[in-house]
């Protein structure tokens, strides 16, 4: 399949995007949304979307809060035929249990709340983030006031962040998209959707790419998808558990193949603090890595 992500010809949205959006507009849980004719659209579908899981219940009785671990189940009909070696992954999840046990998260955000706080996030820590998040809440407690507030206020609420004049009008930007396109910014809708759906709707909007849509499946919808960020990239790149040569975008549909579904949150955090704290892009601790024995690059290193 020729090219991943985004391409640049522009195609007709799929048929799943679009009920994703007719979800949008007719969504029971925003009463009084206007009804108005939505644009037509040219948007750019994914090559790779999170895969279904073998084993997944698919909803029963139509409960849609019917969880496993977390996760929702899905119905399948979208696996995709990647290679992993899903042992070595497993046997990675099973180590950095050991190691670090099962990681605690913040409570859970609303779909609207996770988009802004990781739009907040890049290139920045998780304290810097917060602050930021909390700033802005208590400046501007509902989102329709930060999506018509001044574009200075906003970025003045923002600057614990850091690159505020970047990321305050890329909110505000996404929350009058959404607005465009919902008559509102009510995104209960997406609680009913199925993921590949949800995944296609948010990756649409501009600076929406897979990792930020996969970390508001996972974890404020409880979907199953596997975000990939730059600790988790070099980690697993390292552990040889997704192709040298393929993007980050690129390994979030590998890695969600290789991992269980129901280890994703578990795995990905647990990753995360691996390349925080022993694999670091410059001088990673080898000889006291517990995934020595499973890591070629660990391997290679200590032998020189």
């Amino acid at each position: 399949m020729a090219g991943v992500g985004k391409q640049t010809a522009e195609r007709a949205a799929p048929t799943r995007l679009l009920r994703a959006a007719a979800a949008c507009a007719s969504s029971p849980d925003v009463p009084g949304l206007a009804r108005r004719p939505r644009p037509k659209r040219r948007l750019v579908g994914p090559d790779f979307l999170p895969p279904s899981i073998a084993g997944f219940a698919s909803r029963s009785n139509g409960n849609t809060d019917a969880f496993q671990n977390g996760i929702r189940p899905q119905p399948g009909g979208y696996n995709q035929d990647v290679p992993a070696d899903r042992r070595r992954a497993r046997r990675v999840h099973e180590r950095l249990l050991q190691a670090y046990g099962s990681p605690r998260w913040r409570p859970t955000l609303s779909p609207l709340e996770e988009l802004s706080s990781t739009i907040l996030s890049q290139n920045t820590n998780d304290t810097n983030r917060d602050r930021a998040f909390e700033a802005l809440r208590e400046r501007f407690p509902a989102w329709e006031a930060v999506r018509d507030a001044p574009q200075q206020a906003v970025i003045d609420a923002i600057r614990p962040a850091g690159l505020a004049p970047q990321k305050g009008p890329r909110i505000q930007r996404l929350l009058r998209q959404i607005t465009d396109e919902c008559g509102g910014l009510d995104l209960g809708f997406l609680h009913h959707t199925p993921s590949q759906d949800v995944y296609d709707w948010l990756i649409h909007f501009d600076g929406v790419g897979p990792k930020t849509a996969s970390i508001v499946m996972l974890f404020s919808l409880g979907l199953p998808a596997f975000p990939v960020d730059t600790h988790v990239y070099r980690v697993t790149g390292r552990l040889g558990l997704r192709p040298p040569g393929i993007t980050a975008d690129q390994a979030h549909r590998v890695l969600a193949e290789a991992f269980a579904a129901e280890t994703y949150l578990d795995a990905h955090l647990n990753l995360i603090r691996h390349g925080r704290e022993v694999c670091h892009a410059r001088n990673p601790e080898c000889g006291t890595c517990r995934l020595l024995d499973l890591c070629p690059f660990g391997q290679a290193r200590s032998a020189e």
